[in-house]
């Protein structure tokens, strides 16, 4: 049972490992697309995989400048998330599971996706008041279950944080 433990976090970690170099890739793409429609208009009209924010690009170039940092900044946060994760699954042991430095990595990575939660919902204002003010503007709803990831998440850090001390305190016993 231990053995197949390890091994499936062992497997979680590069699938968390290549979700973040997925996911930085992605940002870093993004956003050297967006450098170089900044002198070449016509770069927006393809921007990353299909992306079409011509129709903003000629609406304003601020309001531009704007949608795509926003795009940047989630997809920078989830390669984040995916980060942190990894360094959760690198450091958990199943014969010592509760330590001070998972339970501190899983509650940051907790207020990391609540911050990208509200980069989302902040996302999904704008592009909203976009839509209305920009003809053919179209866009993709960040998800809300992200509140509810950091939730379960914040819990999971609290409950380590709690086998910590009653590890300690059974180490001290012994």
């Amino acid at each position: 049972m231990k053995k197949r433990t390890e091994t499936i976090l062992s497997f979680l970690n590069v699938l968390a490992w290549i979700a973040f170099i997925g996911l930085a890739i992605k940002a870093g793409a993004l956003l050297t697309a967006f450098f170089i429609s900044l002198f070449n208009p016509v770069a927006a009209g393809d921007l990353y995989q299909g992306l079409d924010l011509s129709m903003i690009r000629n609406f304003s170039l601020w309001q531009y400048c704007l949608v795509v940092s926003l795009m940047v900044a989630i997809f920078a946060l989830e390669a984040y998330i995916a980060f942190q994760v990894t360094r959760i699954l690198s450091r958990i042991k199943i014969s010592h599971p509760f330590t001070p430095e998972v339970a501190e990595t899983m509650e940051a990575t907790s207020y990391t996706i609540i911050g990208t939660w509200f980069v989302g919902l902040a996302a999904n204002s704008y592009y909203h008041w976009l839509d209305k003010r920009v003809p053919g503007f179209s866009y993709e709803k960040f998800p809300n279950e992200f509140i509810f990831l950091a939730g379960v998440i914040f819990v999971f850090a609290q409950v380590f944080k709690k086998g910590v001390e009653l590890q300690a305190e059974n180490d001290l016993t012994v």
